[in-house]
């Protein structure tokens, strides 16, 4: 079995990619952007890519970027590609998925991959631990941290434990070609999430309550607006109101899920002066 790998520098491949590695199963790391001589060049949005990229490949990790999906499908079809597993959203499973920016993206490649012939295995976590590293800007600019919605939950999840959940479903031919939806252990508010950061790290760890649209402006530079709107509806629907777990990490892994503290003591050093 040969796996490619695309987005190889994101966090969940790189610990993927790893496990592989330990299995001694052949990897092909791929990137829009290769570092590096054991790392090709795969771009979801630049369909000259994937032949090369797929050639001798039987299962594909696979980002969701839905911009040439088809030709990427109808060309790991040509390939021979056996299985995809798919790092979708559990936004997709959203009443308003088809309006929302954040899902409609994740939710236009699993059509896409369900239509092919191609056995398809969409994994949908719903919120990273790892988005809280956004929240270290400020902190090394000495600025408080920004939140629309301080009380609001989510499921933060653990990006070693993607990777573990995507390793089962690639080497169990008995788990794929059904979605799974990924949570972390906990209910969470982005306030709890603070508190530990700063227990974690040993300083202090401010923030200030803003607007939607102080937050937007904020964020302009790195956010697209269509973008932020969606986050910050999912962010106001969360808002003081406990999200719903799911059991699928330790079903696919056997054990449980990483608890948000446990991210946050891996990480520790990104929140430190």
């Amino acid at each position: 079995m040969t796996v490619l790998v695309t987005g190889s520098r994101g966090a969940v491949a790189r610990h993927l990619i790893a496990l592989l590695d330990e299995r001694g199963l052949a990897v092909r790391a791929a990137s829009s952007n290769p570092e590096g001589p054991d790392t090709i060049r795969c771009d979801l949005t630049d369909p000259s890519t994937f032949a090369a990229a797929l050639k001798g490949v039987t299962s594909v990790f696979l980002y969701a970027e839905p911009s040439h999906i088809g030709a990427f499908a109808e060309e790991a079809t040509g390939a021979g590609v056996e299985h995809i597993v798919l790092l979708s959203s559990s936004a997709v499973l959203a009443p308003n998925a088809d309006e929302s920016t954040v899902a409609k993206s994740h939710l236009d490649v699993e059509r896409a991959l369900t239509a092919s012939s191609i056995r398809a295995t969409p994994l949908r976590p719903g919120s990273f631990a790892s988005n809280a590293l956004a929240w270290s800007w400020s902190l090394r600019s000495g600025r408080p941290i920004s939140l629309p919605f301080p009380g609001s939950h989510n499921d933060s999840i653990h990006e070693a434990d993607v990777a573990e959940a995507a390793l089962a479903v690639l080497t169990d031919p008995g788990l794929g070609g059904r979605p799974y939806t990924l949570t972390g252990p906990e209910s969470i508010t982005f306030a709890e999430q603070i508190d530990i950061l700063s227990r974690v790290s040993g300083r202090p760890v401010p923030f200030r309550k803003v607007t939607r649209e102080e937050w937007k402006e904020e964020m302009a530079e790195h956010i697209p607006a269509a973008f932020a709107d969606s986050l910050l509806d999912w962010w106001a629907s969360n808002d003081g109101t406990p999200v719903e777990l799911t059991q699928a990490v330790r079903e696919l892994t056997g054990h449980p899920a990483r608890t948000f503290a446990t991210w946050a003591r891996d990480h520790a050093d990104a929140f430190r002066a």
